[in-house]
C-alpha cells in the first residue's frame, strides 16, 4: 500500500493546487475537528474526523484538533494536538511508512494555528465546527472550493479502492458470526456481541451504528435497538453492518431466514435480481436507470412469488405498487462516508440533478464512471404502514393479502454489497470478501 498512498497523495496535491488557483487561495487548511460535551456533563460523545482530513491523513482518524495545510510547493504540513494531559493517552511522533510524505509538527496549544493565519495568505478553511476569532484572510468552507472537491472525491484512488475492499473483508468476518449466532439463536444484542469479537473493531470505530434486526425487526430499514430478550422464534435476521479500513468504510447488509419457503424463495430471487443490477453498473450507466431496473425486477419477483396477482401494463402503477415494497433508493457512493458527498452533484460547480418525483429517496442520481465506488442494495420489505396505505387504493386488489399476512413476520429482505466501477465493468468487493471467507 505504500506505493498506493504515494500515487494518492500525488494525485492529491495535483488535484487541490489545480482547485486552489482556481479560486485565488494560497492555502487549504483541514480542521480534523472537536467534540463538544454533553450537555451539563463533562464528557463527549467519541470523535469522528472530518472526512475532508481522513482523505489526506486516514491514518489518524482519532486525533481530534490536528490540521492538515496544503500550499502550493512543498509537502503537506500536518500539525497533530498533542496536549499535557495525564487523564488520556497522548499522541506521540509518529514513525509510520507515510511519514516521509508531511512536513508534522506535534504541538500543545490548540490555538498555535489560529495564531499563524493571518501569515498565510488567502486561505480556504474546512471545518465541521465553528472556530472563533479567525482572521479576514480566512475563507471558511468557500461552496464554490467544496462544490469542486466534492465532485472529484466520487472517484477513488487505487489506494481508497484497497482501504474499501480490506473494510469489505473485515466486514465478512463480522457477517459470518452474525449468521452462526442466528443459527444458535441468540438475541439481537449477542449477535451483534458477536459481530464485533469478529471484526475486531469497538463500536466507536463502526461507519453506523449495526443494524441487527431478527423478525419483525427486519421491517424497520434503519432499526437502531439490539433487543436482548430472546423472540419466540428465529425467523428472519437482517444485519446491516460494516466495517472501517484506514478511514473508509464497508456498508453490507444480508438477510437470512428459516422456517419459510416463501420468503427463502424470495430471498433468493431478489440475490439473483441484484447480481444482475451489478453486472449492470458499468461506466456510463445511469444510476437512476439502473435503480428503475431494479423496480422491474422486483415487479417481476413478487409477481411470481404471488404476492402481486395482476399482470399490470401501467408503468406507474406497477411503481406504486413495488414502492410500498422497496421504498429506499437502490444505493449511494461509498468511501469515507456511509453516505459519502456528491451523490447528487453533476459536475465540479456544484449543479445539483435531484432524485426524480417517483423515487424521493434516491441518493445517488450521477452517471457511473471509472473508480466509483457504490452500494448495490434492493430491498423488499412487508412494513406494517405502508401496507395500509396500499391498502387504501385502487391498487389493492392486485395483492395477495393473505400471502402478504403470512409473510409479515418474516419482516422484509435488503441485500447489498459494494462494488467499485471498472472500464470492463464492476468489482464486487463484498462478494471477493464473502467468498474468501465462505460466505455467500
Amino acid at each position: 500500500m505504500l506505493s498506493l498512498f504515494d500515487s494518492h497523495l500525488t494525485n492529491m496535491l495535483q488535484r487541490t493546487r489545480r482547485i486552489l488557483e482556481q479560486f485565488e487561495f494560497d492555502s487549504l487548511l483541514v480542521y480534523s475537528g472537536h467534540t463538544e460535551n454533553h450537555f451539563l456533563d463533562d464528557y463527549a460523545p467519541a470523535f469522528k474526523a472530518n472526512p475532508h482530513f481522513v482523505q489526506w491523513m486516514p491514518f489518524l482518524t482519532d486525533h481530534p484538533k490536528s490540521w492538515v495545510l496544503i500550499t502550493n510547493e512543498g509537502k503537506p504540513k500536518l500539525f497533530i494536538y498533542s496536549p499535557d494531559d495525564f487523564w488520556h493517552v497522548t499522541p506521540s511522533q509518529p514513525d509510520a511508512f507515510w511519514c516521509e510524505h508531511y512536513d508534522i509538527t506535534l504541538f500543545a496549544d490548540a490555538n498555535v494555528l489560529i495564531s499563524q493565519l493571518p501569515s498565510m495568505g488567502r486561505t480556504a478553511l474546512v471545518s465541521g465546527n465553528h472556530l472563533d476569532a479567525l482572521p479576514p484572510n480566512v475563507s471558511v468552507n468557500a461552496a464554490d472550493l467544496l462544490a469542486a472537491i466534492h465532485h472529484d472525491r466520487a472517484t477513488k484512488s487505487e489506494f481508497e479502492q484497497g482501504c474499501i475492499r480490506e473494510a469489505n473483508r473485515v466486514a465478512a468476518l463480522g457477517h459470518q458470526a452474525a449468521q452462526l449466532g442466528f443459527s444458535q439463536g441468540l438475541s439481537e444484542f449477542e449477535i451483534h456481541q458477536m459481530y464485533l469479537g469478529a471484526t475486531q473493531q469497538l463500536e466507536t470505530a463502526l461507519p453506523y451504528n449495526n443494524i441487527i434486526g431478527l423478525n419483525e425487526h427486519a421491517a424497520v430499514l434503519h432499526y437502531q435497538h439490539k433487543e436482548t430478550a430472546l423472540p419466540g422464534n428465529h425467523r428472519s435476521m437482517l444485519v446491516d453492518a460494516g466495517a472501517t479500513h484506514w478511514g473508509y468504510v464497508a456498508d453490507i447488509t444480508r438477510t437470512t431466514s428459516q422456517g419459510d419457503q416463501a420468503f427463502a424463495a424470495l430471498i433468493e430471487e431478489l440475490d439473483r435480481a441484484q447480481l444482475e443490477i451489478v453486472a449492470s453498473a458499468k461506466v456510463g450507466t445511469s444510476f437512476v436507470a439502473l435503480h428503475e431496473q431494479m423496480h422491474a425486477k422486483l415487479f417481476d419477483i413478487l409477481l411470481l412469488s404471488g404476492v402481486i396477482t395482476t399482470e399490470l401494463q401501467n408503468d406507474a402503477e406497477r411503481l406504486a405498487l413495488t414502492r410500498t415494497f422497496f421504498p429506499h433508493g437502490l444505493g449511494h457512493l461509498l468511501g469515507i462516508q456511509v453516505h459519502d458527498i456528491g451523490g447528487w452533484q453533476h459536475d465540479a460547480s456544484g449543479a445539483i440533478v435531484e432524485p426524480p418525483e417517483a423515487h424521493p429517496f434516491l441518493r445517488l442520481t450521477r452517471t457511473l464512471e471509472e473508480g466509483m465506488v457504490v452500494t448495490i442494495e434492493p430491498g423488499l420489505y412487508f412494513i406494517p404502514s405502508l401496507l395500509a396505505q396500499l391498502k387504501e387504493t385502487a391498487l389493492h386488489q392486485h395483492v395477495n393479502w393473505s400471502l402478504v399476512e403470512h409473510l409479515l413476520p418474516w419482516g422484509g429482505i435488503r441485500i447489498e454489497d459494494n462494488i467499485c466501477v471498472k472500464a470492463n465493468g464492476a468489482e464486487n468487493y463484498t462478494r471477493d470478501a464473502f467468498a474468501a471467507s465462505a460466505l455467500r
